[in-house]
């Protein structure tokens, strides 16, 4: 499938590319449809920012809110899951002593950007531990859970966490925090296109999530999907001209957020042509695939090193990426060579005090690929 689907996409065929999390990869066809919608704006820009684009936007949301399995008016675009969750938190109205519970597996800006909404009121970020490995949902509700005190007013928590390529078990969660009265904010950067969702029944508050990644939209799409218990109290992080709107929509939430002044929307109304694409090319096969290239890549690095995966290998903890654990190593060094000296694009990070790499596997990836980083690494590790 790798070398079926490798042509669809504009990667550099000099380079191994195991990275897809990062950034993601978008395949031809989005890109041009991208690039027309870049073209058909500089036409006419006037015709395309004052006169269509209400229409237009409404209609990429909804092809967008139709996937998540929510309605048009729940869920608004923004150019990435940092963005959305800046508004999100600067709306919150936190008081001294109030406690926003997370994981310690979050994404590094994430947690960069509690840690300053904390520091401004006075509330605390408690960053639960999730030891490795792990190992039952049921032991991870509880484990996770045993941070929650009369103070949490927020949990916080990714769906598919960056630093480890770990599925959380989210609606478990999120149904635990709604009858405790508590806001549930999921992180779910990595999840759309690599996971199906159903945002209703997964019943988080709010969820933002990235169509640049496993969706191969365009860079700088993404999306905040929120409850409409919720939308009223969720502030403009930009006060544009949906604010006290002349023209208002019928949904306050989307006349506050959609509209940010001027700013090249082509990414959002490419998200219906990347549904497309995987719809046409049937990607729950393609993730089939790649989980079984990461399976398989995770269980001949745990041989390679002689350290245990970090998780079991059940379908519920891991997709399309994983992480291993590595022996203590120069991280930055690795990297470097890895690329310099085999043209491998792969992230080693030093996690909790723990040597990892993460890999990803997208429709461009072969058992080759598999293959060129198990020989790489023998050659560059301390075995």
């Amino acid at each position: 499938m790798g070398s079926d689907l490798k042509s669809q996409f504009l990667l550099d065929p000099d380079v191994i590319f195991l990275n897809h999390g990062s950034y993601g990869a978008c395949p031809r066809p989005v890109f041009e449809a991208y690039q027309r919608w870049q073209r058909e704006l500089e036409r006419q820009p006037v015709e395309f920012l004052s006169r269509r684009r209400t229409e237009l936007l409404a209609e990429a949301r909804t092809r967008l809110a139709t996937y998540l399995g929510v309605d048009a008016d729940e869920v608004v675009y923004f150019p990435n899951p940092t963005t959305a969750i800046n508004m999100v938190v600067r709306s919150l109205h936190l008081q001294p002593g109030d406690e926003i519970l997370a994981t310690d597996h979050e994404y590094g800006a994430m947690d960069r950007t509690w840690r300053f909404i904390c520091r401004k009121t006075g509330a605390r970020y408690v960053q639960q531990p999730i030891p490795l490995p792990v190992t039952t949902t049921a032991d991870f509700v509880e484990t996770f859970w045993a941070g929650v005190t009369e103070r949490t007013r927020v949990i916080f928590i990714s769906h598919i966490t960056s630093p480890t390529a770990l599925t959380f078990p989210v609606k478990e969660i999120c149904q635990r925090a709604r009858r405790a009265g508590i806001l549930s904010i999921v992180d779910g950067a990595h999840a759309p296109g690599q996971v199906p969702l159903n945002l209703r029944t997964l019943g988080a508050d709010i969820y933002t999530g990235a169509c640049h990644k496993w969706l191969c939209a365009p860079k700088g799409s993404a999306f905040l999907y929120a409850r409409r218990e919720v939308q009223d109290w969720l502030e403009p992080l930009v006060v544009s001209w949906g604010w006290e709107s002349d023209t208002p929509s019928g949904s306050r939430f989307i006349d506050y957020h959609e509209w940010q002044g001027t700013r090249d929307l082509a990414a959002f109304l490419s998200v219906p042509a990347a549904i497309e694409f995987q719809a046409a090319h049937d990607w729950e096969a393609v993730r089939q695939h790649c989980r079984a290239l990461a399976s398989q890549t995770r269980q001949r690095l745990s041989e390679l090193t002689g350290l245990d995966p970090i998780c079991p290998d059940a379908p519920e903890w891991f997709t399309q990426m994983i992480a291993a654990r590595l022996p203590p190593v120069d991280i930055d060094q690795l990297k470097a060579r890895l690329y310099d000296e085999f043209r491998i694009e792969v992230p080693p990070r030093i996690w909790n005090g723990q040597h990892l790499i993460r890999v990803s596997f997208q429709a461009y990836n072969g058992q080759e690929d598999v293959d060129a980083l198990v020989e790489a690494l023998q050659k560059l590790l301390p075995l």
